[in-house]
């Protein structure tokens, strides 16, 4: 899922903050609306599928807001986690991971056309990672900092790495008992 957009109000929500036309709009009015686009996205999309047990991937929640409009538009960051605490009812990730990258280069990896955010200036960016920085150095066993610069495949091992052992194991437990063995998969033809 993702933030802003993932319901019908958070798409209209989305398409307002991003718009490059809303230049005049004050920082206060910014954080309100992502967080009115967090209630509504936490109330229809995410509690819904915690409850029937799902796992929950988001792009962007709260450390977003306070990052970007704590730390870029400059706003008291306890104003930010008061609001977005009471939008959220405290739902907390288990995990945030923070693909780092120094802002120069994430906004030279945008390629074609920019939204109201991204075309800010590259002070506002650095600000705005520092932030994530601070976030993630206050709460290091909730973060996964991974160098967004490193090789791909490297990315993704390290966050698999770590999100390994928050989830389910998909062979049932008894299955290793029956055969005193890890189990073994194979293709139709018998093949493994």
């Amino acid at each position: 899922t993702r933030e802003p957009g993932a319901t019908k109000l958070g798409m209209r929500l989305r398409a307002l903050l991003l718009d490059k036309e809303q230049t005049g709009m004050s920082p206060r009015a910014e954080a309100l609306l992502y967080a009115s686009d967090r209630a509504d996205h936490v109330h229809q999309v995410i509690l819904p599928a915690l409850r029937r047990g799902a796992i929950v991937i988001s792009d962007r929640y709260v450390d977003s807001t306070l990052a970007y409009q704590g730390a870029g538009r400059e706003l008291p960051p306890e104003d930010i986690a008061r609001v977005n605490g009471w939008a959220t009812g405290g739902l907390v990730p288990r995990l945030t991971v923070l693909l780092d990258l120094p802002a120069e280069e994430g906004l030279s990896r945008l390629g074609g056309g920019t939204d109201r955010i991204e075309a800010e200036s590259q002070d506002f960016h650095d600000r705005v990672r520092r932030g994530f920085r601070e976030l993630a150095d206050r709460a290091p066993e909730r973060y996964l900092v991974v160098d967004a610069r490193d090789p791909q495949d490297r990315v993704t091992r390290e966050i698999q790495r770590r999100l390994r052992p928050l989830l389910p194991d998909p062979v049932p437990s008894d299955a290793e008992a029956i055969t005193g063995m890890m189990p073994v998969v194979g293709d139709q033809d018998g093949d493994t």
